[in-house]
C-alpha cells in the first residue's frame, strides 16, 4: 500500500514570532481576510495591525464562535466582498478551522495563528464541522494543508494554564490511535497507510508530554516561556497535528464526537473530552493495567478528566450513554480502525470501566 504523509508548508515557533507574520503574509498575498477570536481580537489584534501597514493590506472580521455551515458562509461571503488574496486565522481551534474553510471555499492560502496550545488543528486539512449549538457534525478533509502556522509561544505563555493541558490530553490521543492504525493497516486522513516518520512523530508526541508536561503546566501557570513549554507546545500543535492526520485517528475521537451529544460536556475543551476518550479506550484496547495506571496517572497530574464527574455528567443515565455510543459508532466514525469489534453496546461497558477505575483512584488517593 502507498503511504502518505501530510505536513504544513511552514512551521514557526518560538517567543514573539507574531514578529513574522506581516512578513509572512506579504509573501502569500496583498490583502489579508483575518479571521480574530473575540479574545484575541479585543487583546491581541491592537498590537498585530500595526506590523501589516507596509506589507500587506488587510480586512478584520470576528469569529462568530461555532465552526458551523452558516458561519463558515458568512466569513466567506465578507472574503470574497472584501477582495482578499489570503486567509489568517487568529485564535482557538474552532476558529482556524473556520479560517482554513474559507480559505478552501476562495481557492487562497491560509496562515493559521493559534493563541493557545489547546488542539492540534492549527496544522491539519481537517475543518470539524459542528451545529450552531456547538454539535459535533461531520469531519471535512480539505485538500491542503495551511501555508503556514504561527506559534508565539510567548502568547500561549499568558492564556489560562488550563488550555495547555487540554491539548496535552488531545495530544494523548495521537499515540493510542496511531497504534491502532498502525497494527491494523487502517488508513489515515488522506485515506492512505501511515508512514514510518507519522507512527514515529506521533511516539515522540507522547514521549514529549509525559515527560515534560507537568513542566511546562508549571511554567503556564507562572506565564514563563521555558525549554519545557516550547516542548509541549510544539508536541501539542506540530507532532500531534502530523501524527494524527498522517498516523490515523481511531476510538479516542470518536468518543469525543459522541460526548458532543450531552449539552452539560458543551463547557469542557475538546482535549479534556478527547482525554477520557483515550481512557475508554484502554479497555477497548485491552490495555494492561500497568499502562492504564501510568495513562490515567498523567491525566491527574495535569488536571485532566478521569471520570464523568469530571465531565460535569455524574449522573448521567445509561439511555444518555447509549446515545453518546451510538454517536461514536456511527458508520462515518474512525471508531472502526481498531483492531476490535465494537458496538454501542460495548462502547457504554468501556465508558462505565472507565469511569469506575477513575473513581476507583481517587478514593484510593483520598485515603492515603
Amino acid at each position: 500500500m502507498i503511504s502518505i504523509t501530510l505536513f504544513p508548508g511552514r512551521y514557526i515557533q518560538g517567543r514573539d514570532a507574531l514578529s513574522t507574520l506581516g512578513g509572512e503574509c506579504a509573501r502569500l498575498g496583498s490583502k489579508a481576510f483575518l479571521i480574530a477570536s473575540p479574545s484575541s481580537q479585543k487583546h491581541l489584534l491592537p498590537s498585530v495591525l500595526p506590523d501589516f501597514s507596509d506589507k500587506c493590506r488587510i480586512v478584520a472580521e470576528p469569529f462568530g464562535r461555532e465552526c458551523s455551515d452558516e458561519e463558515i458562509q458568512r466569513l466567506f461571503n465578507a472574503c470574497k466582498q472584501g477582495g482578499c488574496d489570503l486567509v489568517v486565522g487568529l485564535g482557538g481551534g474552532k476558529t482556524l478551522d473556520a479560517a482554513k474553510a474559507v480559505a478552501h471555499l476562495a481557492r487562497v492560502p491560509a496562515i493559521m495563528v493559534p493563541t493557545i496550545a489547546s488542539t492540534d488543528a492549527p496544522c491539519s486539512s481537517v475543518c470539524v464541522v459542528y451545529t450552531p449549538k456547538g454539535v459535533f457534525s461531520r469531519v471535512d478533509c480539505l485538500p491542503r494543508n495551511p501555508d503556514v502556522v504561527i506559534v508565539d509561544t510567548r502568547v500561549v505563555a499568558q492564556a489560562p494554564a488550563r488550555f495547555l493541558a487540554a491539548g496535552m490530553g488531545d495530544a494523548l490521543a495521537t499515540w493510542f490511535e496511531a497504534e491502532s492504525c498502525r497494527v491494523k493497516r487502517a488508513p489515515n486522513i488522506a485515506g492512505a497507510i501511515g508512514s514510518m516518520t507519522a507512527y514515529s512523530l506521533a511516539r515522540l508526541c507522547w514521549d514529549t508530554i509525559r515527560d515534560y508536561g507537568v513542566a511546562a503546566l508549571t511554567s503556564c501557570t507562572a506565564r514563563a516561556v521555558t525549554p519545557a513549554l516550547e516542548r509541549v507546545v510544539e508536541a501539542n500543535t506540530l507532532l500531534s497535528g502530523v501524527g494524527f492526520e498522517s498516523a490515523g485517528l481511531a476510538s479516542c475521537h470518536s468518543i469525543h464526537n459522541g460526548l458532543t451529544v450531552l449539552p452539560e460536556v458543551k463547557n469542557y475543551y475538546h482535549g479534556e473530552k478527547v482525554a477520557f476518550g483515550v481512557l475508554v479506550s484502554l479497555f477497548l484496547t485491552d490495555k494492561h493495567p500497568t499502562v492504564m495506571d501510568e495513562i490515567y496517572g498523567f491525566c491527574e497530574s495535569i488536571g485532566l478528566p478521569t471520570t464523568l464527574t469530571d465531565l460535569g455528567i455524574e449522573g448521567v443515565t445509561d439511555q444518555d450513554l447509549f446515545q453518546v455510543a451510538e454517536k461514536a459508532c456511527a458508520s462515518e466514525e474512525s471508531m472502526y480502525n481498531e483492531p476490535f469489534e465494537t458496538s454501542p453496546e460495548v462502547i457504554v461497558d468501556m465508558i462505565k470501566a472507565a469511569d469506575a477505575w477513575g473513581k476507583s483512584r481517587k478514593s484510593s488517593i483520598s485515603k492515603i
